[in-house]
């Protein structure tokens, strides 16, 4: 079972750092969430793969597939599927490239996709929302339809923003105010 607070516990242990940095953004930060030590973490994982299938699960009707941009998306997507196969649900996996892998057939998006599938974009941490948008723009260049994006933690500085002037929602297990950090004021 999802245990929100189990979950914080391992984010604040493992994936939060303090100090000066540059995300993928490009914007400058006082924290970092490094989400690579959660999901990869046997623990922080399996209630990563908990929650977002609860989530999935509280829709009513779950899409074909998740997943997102590699490599941050891979670990997720992994999680999501073991835990939707140990209980029975039927569900598929993908993984968008940055870029094509130059050989074979050149595809952006692996796995058991096809146009017509209705998918969920799993992230580990939203800032801007730039790399999920990224592997949006290829699922819907296959003809895959995107429902949303779920993320593990939500930095609130745009992300939520940029996907809903896109027509997306994008929902989260954690915010950034679950560790007492207030979002900037732009």
């Amino acid at each position: 079972m999802y245990n929100k607070e189990e979950l914080k516990q391992i984010i604040l242990e493992r994936s939060l750092k303090f100090g000066d940095f540059i995300l993928a953004s490009g914007k400058k930060a006082k924290y970092y969430l490094d989400g690579k030590q959660t999901t990869l973490d046997a623990r922080g994982l399996t209630l990563v793969g908990e929650g977002i299938l609860e989530l999935l699960e509280a829709d009513g009707k779950l899409p074909n597939a998740v997943g997102g941009m590699s490599i941050g998306a891979d670990p997720i997507t992994a999680a999501v599927l073991t835990v939707a196969g140990t209980r029975g649900i039927d569900l598929k996996g993908f993984l968008v490239r940055k870029e094509s892998k130059g050989h074979g057939t050149n595809k952006f998006i692996e796995g058991p996709v096809k146009a017509g599938d209705k998918v969920v974009v799993v992230e580990d941490v939203v800032t801007t929302g730039g790399s999920s948008l990224k592997a949006i723009e290829r699922l819907e260049e296959a003809g895959i339809v995107v429902e949303g994006v779920i993320a593990i933690v939500d930095r609130m500085e745009g992300g939520r923003e940029a996907f809903t002037s896109r027509g997306y929602t994008l929902r989260s297990l954690l915010t950034i105010k679950d560790f007492g950090i207030d979002p900037p004021q732009d």
